[in-house]
């Protein structure tokens, strides 16, 4: 590892504890008052080394970069002390494990399996695509592009959620939780940094939305984490209006890098209603006009 990276590792594993103990207050850990006068929110370093077992000395160097490889059973006992969830615990062992050296060849480009393409074919009735690494579009049906955007046209290289939600206009509008997504976006975004320290497009795109979109920057700050399962969506479409959906995201066997996600809709609900107007819109062979937003 060179150098450059092994101060941006130490940079972002000390931000990351300084972050998670500062959000836990010695009463919610249990700890006894000793009447000094506290400078920090949260727990201090002295008392988040308690609660985890090890030497204050030991903890400062381990959050100060300058503790390597700690055992697994610090680590836990650390995630314990800082009452992580699974996505942070996770964040935690990539930042204090040792990254793969840097490669300088081009990291060969993301593809998905023919079989993945004809399974979003199949879920043609709603919207489903295939998330990459820094989450890339890797692939998307018709009614994803009919509903988030048309991410077939825009250049390959660009096809990016997390531009789409923070950069594009567009996005503010037709999210009906704009904030909420953008900022879990940016979880996303760290636990993949935390993964890939050295992958450069990743750095890449975080510098372009740090200088481009206001609100990064204090949501990167954050330390938050995500890795997306399930959960609801909002958009508010200008042909049909309101769609609410619930939506799963699935690893496909044979690349944990890949994210399918699929976008439901309650049967019989007025989401799917809609949903089933814009799929006739938008299918191939209409040759009608388009529905009256207003209608």
């Amino acid at each position: 590892m060179d150098r450059s990276t092994r101060t941006a590792r130490a940079t972002e594993l000390a931000g990351f504890l300084r972050s998670r103990r500062a959000r836990i207050t010695p009463d919610e850990a249990g700890l006894p008052t000793d009447g000094r006068t506290r400078r920090v929110p949260g727990l201090r370093r002295d008392e988040t080394a308690r609660l985890a077992g090890v030497s204050t000395e030991y903890y400062t160097r381990l959050e100060q970069g300058r503790a390597t490889n700690p055992s697994p059973e610090v680590v836990d006992a650390l995630a314990r002390a800082l009452r992580l969830d699974t996505d942070e615990r996770e964040h935690l062992t990539d930042l204090v494990s040792r990254p793969t050296p840097a490669r300088h060849t081009p990291v060969a480009p993301q593809r998905v399996r023919p079989g993945l393409h004809l399974m979003l074919q199949t879920l043609d009735h709603v919207p489903a695509f295939v998330l990459g690494r820094r989450t890339d579009v890797l692939a998307s049906n018709r009614l994803a592009r009919a509903v988030v955007t048309d991410f077939d046209a825009m250049p390959a290289t660009r096809r990016n959620i997390a531009r789409y939600y923070l950069l594009d206009p567009e996005a503010r509008d037709r999210v009906g939780d704009w904030e909420q997504m953008a900022a879990e976006t940016v979880a996303m975004l760290r636990l993949e940094a935390g993964r890939f320290p050295n992958d450069r497009q990743l750095a890449d795109l975080v510098g372009e939305l740090t200088l481009r979109c206001p609100e990064f920057t204090g949501w990167w700050n954050d330390h938050r984490v995500l890795r997306r399962t399930h959960g609801a969506k909002h958009y508010r479409h200008p042909l049909v209006g309101d769609l609410h959906f619930s939506y799963e995201a699935l690893q496909p066997p044979g690349d944990t890098d890949q994210t399918l996600c699929v976008y439901n809709v309650e049967p019989g609900s007025p989401s799917a209603e809609a949903l089933r107007l814009l799929d006739s819109w938008t299918a191939p062979q209409h040759t009608g006009p388009a529905p009256d937003p207003a209608s």
